[in-house]
C-alpha cells in the first residue's frame, strides 16, 4: 500500500487478495512505469509469489528498471511471464544482467512481443535440466533471438532433448553456444534430430562436453546430410579424431568450401608439447601475494551480502575484473573445485 501512494498509483485489489499465494497473475492490468515500480516496491521482500504474470502491461524498459532490481534480491519468484510488455533493446540488455545474478527465476517468457532480445548471454548460470527445458520451450515460439550462449550450465542429456526439440521448431537462432553442459554422444544425438530439421543455424559450439570421436561422426553427418543445412562452425574442439571422420569432414568441406571444423586433433599422432599452464589456485596465490590479501577478504570481496555464499557468476566476473588471466578451461576447473556440490554458489565458511 505504502509503495502504491508513494508513486502515486491506486493499488489493485487483485494484488492485495493474492499476494501471499504462490501465483499472481496481473496480466492486462495497465500497470504502466509507474505501476511496475510499486509492484516491484512490494515484492521486494515477499517470499510467497512463485509464479509471476505480467503479460500486457505497457512496463517499457523505464518499469522494468524497477523489476530488476527486485528480481537481483528476490528469491523466491520461479517463473515470470513479462510478454508484450514493449521492452525494447534496453530492456533485453538489462534482462540478460539480471540473469546472471538471479539464481532462481527457471522461465523467463518474453514471446511474443519483444522485438529486442536477438542476444541472450546466459553462461555460468548453472541453470540445470529443470532450467534448460523451461529455456527451450521459450525457444520454441522465440522468433527474433539470434545469439544465445548456455555455456557452462550443466544441461546433460535431459536438457540436450529439450534442445533439440526446441532447434526443430526454431527459425531465428544463428550462434548457439552449448559448451561444457555435461552433453555426452547421446545427447549429440537428440541435438542432431532438431538440427536436422532446422535451416538457420550458423554456428554450433560443443567444446567441453564429454563427446567422443563417435558423437563427432553423429555430428558432422548430420550437418552434411541436408543441403539446406546452414552451419559454418562447428567447435568440438576438444574432440580427437580419427581416419573416418576427417575423411567424412574432407567430403564435407569439398561440397560446402565455407564448413569450418574445430577439433583437438588426431588419435595416435603426438601435437608439439604446449607450455604448462599455472595451476588456477596459484594464480589466486600470486594475486593475494601480489595486493597483500588474505584469502578470506579475498572472497568478502565478492561477498555483497554478507553470507558466506558467493554466487558462480559473480564469482567468474570478479576473477575477470581483477584481471587474472585464466582460460575458460582453467576457470572451469577451478568452479569444480571451488563448487564440489554444484549448487551454483561457493561456499567459504
Amino acid at each position: 500500500m505504502q509503495a502504491c501512494h508513494q508513486v502515486g498509483v491506486v493499488p489493485a485489489s487483485h494484488f492485495l487478495r493474492h499476494m501471499n499465494k504462490t501465483h499472481m497473475d496481473l496480466k492486462h492490468h495497465g500497470l504502466g512505469p509507474r505501476g511496475a515500480r510499486a509492484l516491484a516496491a512490494a515484492l521486494w521482500t515477499n517470499t510467497s509469489i512463485t509464479h509471476l504474470s505480467l503479460e500486457d502491461n505497457w512496463i517499457e524498459a523505464e518499469g522494468l528498471i524497477h523489476l530488476v532490481q527486485m528480481l537481483r534480491k528476490n528469491n523466491s519468484i520461479q517463473e515470470l511471464d513479462l510478454s508484450s510488455n514493449h521492452l525494447g533493446l534496453q530492456g533485453s540488455d538489462m534482462l540478460s544482467r539480471m540473469l546472471l545474478d538471479n539464481l532462481s527465476l527457471n522461465s523467463l517468457n518474453l514471446a511474443p512481443a519483444n522485438e529486442g532480445l536477438q542476444k541472450l548471454n546466459l553462461s555460468w548460470n548453472h541453470i540445470r535440466m529443470k532450467g534448460a527445458i523451461a529455456l527451450s520451450a521459450g525457444l520454441r515460439v522465440n522468433g527474433m533471438l539470434k545469439v544465445l550462449d548456455l555455456s557452462y550450465n550443466g544441461f546433460s542429456n535431459e536438457g540436450a532433448l529439450a534442445l533439440g526439440e526446441a532447434l526443430r521448431v526454431n527459425s531465428s537462432l544463428l550462434h548457439l553456444n552449448i559448451s561444457c553442459n555435461r552433453i555426452s554422444n547421446e545427447g549429440v544425438r537428440l541435438i542432431c534430430k532438431g538440427l536436422e530439421s532446422n535451416e538457420t543455424i550458423r554456428v554450433l559450439k560443443l567444446s567441453r562436453n564429454p563427446i567422443t570421436v563417435e558423437g563427432a561422426i553423429t555430428l558432422l553427418s548430420s550437418i552434411t546430410k541436408r543441403t539446406d543445412n546452414r552451419i559454418e562452425e562447428l567447435d568440438i574442439s576438444n574432440v580427437l579424431v580419427n581416419e573416418q571422420f576427417l575423411s567424412l569432414l574432407g567430403s564435407a568441406s569439398a561440397s560446402r568450401p565455407g564448413l569450418h571444423v574445430l577439433y583437438a586433433g588426431k588419435k595416435g599422432f603426438i601435437p608439439q608439447k604446449r607450455s604448462a599452464r599455472p595451476d588456477p589456485m596459484k594464480v589466486i596465490q600470486d594475486f593475494l601475494d601480489e595486493h597483500k590479501l588474505r584469502l578470506l577478504d579475498f572472497f568478502k570481496n565478492m561477498d555483497k551480502d554478507g553470507s558466506m555464499s558467493i554466487p558462480v557468476s559473480e564469482f567468474c566476473r570478479y576473477m575477470a575484473a581483477a584481471g587474472m588471466a585464466l582460460d575458460a578451461s582453467q576457470m572451469d576447473s577451478l568452479v569444480q573445485r571451488l563448487d564440489k556440490d554444484q549448487t551454483g554458489t561457493i561456499d567459504y565458511r
